[in-house]
């Protein structure tokens, strides 16, 4: 069987060289919004352990979208020459560089996820004196314990739509190679999307064609500064608990296939803060999601979500459910999760993925008797074994 996993796929003018992918995961470490060392080794071990498509996490264009006071930022010029290093490390290791742009309208301004995620008093800027106000679609809370976001005027969505447009330029300029909208988890553009969130009366609610309206508009308005040869991602929530359905997210992913999305990543939830158990989600259990999206809008997805095998993420592949492979925090567990799924599906010169300093010595473990498990007990007790070879 030829490994679908590890062939590359191109989309546009970019070649991911295989289909593994780091999915975007906030590290709630950012300074004023900067990037700073933490982020480059986060995300720089991510491609010298051979992942294809190195996804930078959830990026703020608006300092009022930010969750909290650690949140990246893109929402001004300060903030591209730190990126800088970031996408030259991922480059130089063999993998491509990508970007989430976000904005999380009323679930922004809460404490850091072990301090509570509690809201956070409305006086408090994101960096130093910059405003950080709720906006929303409409005036209704995420849940009883977070405040009420104020309804956003035209003249708001505009600016937030702007927003994304001028990030995006920043993007370029940092050298990303891809970007991804989000547009799921309960954040602005997925509350725009919501019946429950959005509760307009003008060309924005209502309608599940008005619904979706400010979502293709920031795709437009992301694809008018993104050159059309390079990938624009969008990710959904496909299902959430208050009502948006797999239909729905099938209607959408058309339409913004018009407006130049290349791929869907497939999430779902996020709307309330009412949420399944994780220790009792099935592997692959939302794969169904990016099955059903890529044959109703015919549109290339990514499938995420309790994938940690490589013969499970091999055979989404060849069942032909998604194109991508997303994958979060088995990669924490695991940074060289490509390394090992490669040696797993017997791909000729798995080593070949990964920076030459990394392959070369691990070229070298696996034909040692060290790189075989099932003999290491034959030296149990023998003593050190002396040798005249050089490394």
């Amino acid at each position: 069987m030829n490994s679908i996993l590890f062939s590359p796929l191109v989309i546009g003018d970019v070649t991911i060289k295989n289909r593994v992918v780091l999915s975007p995961m906030l590290q709630y470490s950012a300074q004023g919004g900067h990037v700073n060392d933490w982020h480059l080794m986060h995300l720089g071990k991510f491609a010298a352990g051979g992942v294809g498509l190195v996804f930078c996490e959830s990026t703020k264009v608006d300092p009022r979208g930010c969750s909290t006071t650690n949140d990246l930022g893109l929402w001004k010029d300060e903030f591209i020459e730190p990126l800088k290093r970031i996408t030259n490390l991922i480059k130089a290791n063999g993998a491509i560089p990508g970007i989430q742009l976000s904005h999380s309208g009323r679930k922004a301004r809460l404490a850091l996820p072990w301090e509570g995620r509690v809201p956070l008093a409305e006086c408090l800027g994101v960096d130093h004196a910059e405003p950080w106000e709720l906006i929303g679609p409409s005036a209704i809370a995420h849940s009883a314990k977070y405040a009420v976001p104020r309804a956003m005027t035209l003249d708001d969505i505009a600016f937030v739509i702007e927003a994304w447009g001028k990030a995006t330029e920043r993007a370029i300029r940092a050298g990303f190679e891809v970007i991804e909208i989000h547009g799921g988890h309960g954040y602005l553009i997925h509350q725009f999307l919501s019946e429950r969130a959005n509760q307009r009366t003008d060309q924005y609610g209502g309608s599940l064609e008005n619904r979706i309206r400010f979502a293709l508009e920031v795709a437009q308005r992301v694809r008018q500064s993104w050159p059309r040869n390079k990938p624009l991602f969008f990710r959904v929530s496909a299902v959430d608990e208050c009502g948006w359905t797999i239909d729905d997210s099938i209607v959408l992913a058309r339409a913004l296939k018009q407006c130049g999305v290349d791929v869907i990543d497939c999430s779902s939830g996020g709307m309330s803060d009412v949420v399944g158990s994780e220790a009792h989600s099935p592997y692959s259990y939302q794969v169904p999601y990016a099955e059903q999206i890529r044959a109703g809008a015919d549109i290339q997805t990514m499938a995420v979500g309790m994938i940690v095998h490589a013969d499970q993420a091999e055979q989404i592949l060849q069942n032909g459910h998604a194109d991508l492979i997303a994958i979060g925090r088995e990669l924490l567990h695991n940074p060289n999760w490509a390394i090992d799924a490669a040696q797993k599906l017997g791909i000729q010169q798995p080593f070949s993925h990964i920076a030459r300093v990394y392959a070369f010595w691990l070229e070298k473990r696996a034909r040692s008797s060290f790189g075989k498990p099932s003999t290491w007990q034959n030296g149990i007790g023998s003593g050190p074994k002396t040798s005249t070879k050089k490394d």
